[in-house]
């Protein structure tokens, strides 16, 4: 029986595969490293967050970002965005040097037992191990509008559903959104010769500003410092503070995770966009329908207006929601009994445990419970070492059924324990 199983091997997954390796913990990963970047992102895509603020974590800070451009000749610094593409590059060499094997096969179920899970993998192997952390990602939350659920994907997709933008070369689509993944692909269409045009309720598209320099006056840098989420202390707090960020009262914790850094477009993309792209904000489809060459869309505008249009194919690129009943891969049973948020989210304890012992969640599906910034890989650092410092816990309060607990939170029976106090 293993301590622990890792279910995902993106950024969250591997960063706390690589502290509980360093904690001597007898575990297991599975996922396909970095699977969301490398097979969900088209080409020509860069990340929105910071190369500073986009590592991966290891208990010694070795393996950084900044530590594999210079290895391989990339720039890496403030102000300057990193290709998806060298990021995901980034994870599969982290994953070489930070993390034990990895195995690519899938987990497709686990449930709980007297003595704490069983997953069963892709091809049938059943595994057992005394606590799980499901880094699962984003791909199991995504979400889509109403008006658009139930038609073909070759009239609709998710923005997700694209590692390669080219067979809509000619065509004519229309991009829902009016966050980064919308613009973004938007600014791609375009470029390759796709007419293009983005809806988005809100009534004006935002952008981020420019960054402030990295080196300024200290006056500036007190005003608004620096952080994994952008300048300013409310962002610095949301970034650097998770930890403190679940003391707020949970309606707080709720409306921030729903609302802060809200959708918005990178500056570096902003030129791209409105130079080549149709722009239609505070217009929301409530309807569509199947027609000859694509479908239509039937708006409704913010004062009320309505009006139609025709396109040949809809990207959605309206986010994910993290809902406690879309982790399918767990049992119905165990599923079932985890404890939810009212947004539907599961209900964490300080270290990441969910409401069913020895279950950990780390990424998205934790943004209500710790705040923005488990949306993005700068909260991987937080995460990985607050969970693994848990599933010690954990580990030391339940001895597996035969041991006799000892002080110290060790175990007495023909074996050492498995982890040093």
């Amino acid at each position: 029986m293993y301590d622990l199983l890792v279910v995902g091997a993106g950024p969250y997954g591997l960063s706390i595969a690589s502290h509980a390796a360093d904690a001597g913990l007898n575990l297991r990963v599975f996922g396909r490293p970095m699977a969301s970047w490398r097979d969900h992102m088209p080409g020509g895509m860069f990340l929105k967050s910071e190369p500073w603020a986009s590592n991966l974590s290891d208990p010694g800070g070795r393996w950084r970002l900044d530590a594999y451009c210079a290895e391989q000749g990339l720039t890496a610094r403030h102000a300057h965005p990193i290709p998806v593409e060298a990021f995901a590059s980034y994870g599969l060499w982290f994953a070489r040097n930070a993390v034990p094997e990895v195995d690519e096969r899938t987990i497709t179920r686990i449930s709980s037992g007297a003595d704490g899970f069983t997953a069963v993998t892709e091809d049938g192997q059943a595994l057992h191990a005394r606590t799980v952390a499901l880094a699962v990602g984003v791909m199991p939350f995504i979400e889509v509008p109403p008006a658009l659920r139930g038609l073909h994907p070759t009239l609709v997709t998710h923005s997700s559903h694209h590692s390669d933008l080219g067979h809509f070369q000619g065509k004519d689509v229309t991009v829902i959104g009016g966050g980064q993944a919308a613009l973004e692909t938007a600014a791609l269409l375009a470029e390759q010769g796709t007419r293009v045009r983005v809806l988005a309720r809100a009534e004006r598209l935002r952008w981020n500003d420019v960054p402030p320099a990295w080196e300024r006056p200290w006056w500036q840098s007190v005003r608004s410092p620096h952080s994994g989420l952008g300048p300013g202390w409310r962002n610095w707090f949301y970034a650097e503070r998770p930890g403190l960020f679940r003391r707020l009262p949970q309606t707080s914790r709720s409306r921030i995770a729903a609302t802060a850094l809200g959708p918005a477009g990178a500056w570096w993309v902003r030129d791209r966009v409105e130079r080549a792209v149709d722009l239609l904000p505070g217009q929301e489809v409530t309807a569509a329908a199947a027609v000859p060459g694509g479908l239509r869309l039937d708006l409704t505008g913010r004062d009320g207006s309505r009006r139609s249009l025709e396109t040949e194919h809809v990207i959605a690129a309206t986010g994910f929601k993290a809902h406690r009943d879309r982790l399918g891969l767990l049992s119905a049973e165990l599923r079932g009994a985890l404890a939810v948020l009212p947004d539907g989210s599961p209900v964490l304890g300080h270290s990441f445990e969910s409401s069913h012992p020895g279950l950990f969640l780390a990424g998205l599906v934790t943004a209500s419970g710790f705040g923005p910034a488990m949306r993005f890989v700068h909260g991987a650092t937080f995460t990985a070492s607050t969970l693994v410092q848990g599933v010690r816990r954990r580990l030391r309060s339940t001895p597996v059924r035969g041991t006799v607990p000892v002080p110290g939170g060790g175990s007495r029976s023909g074996a050492p324990s498995p982890v040093n106090g």
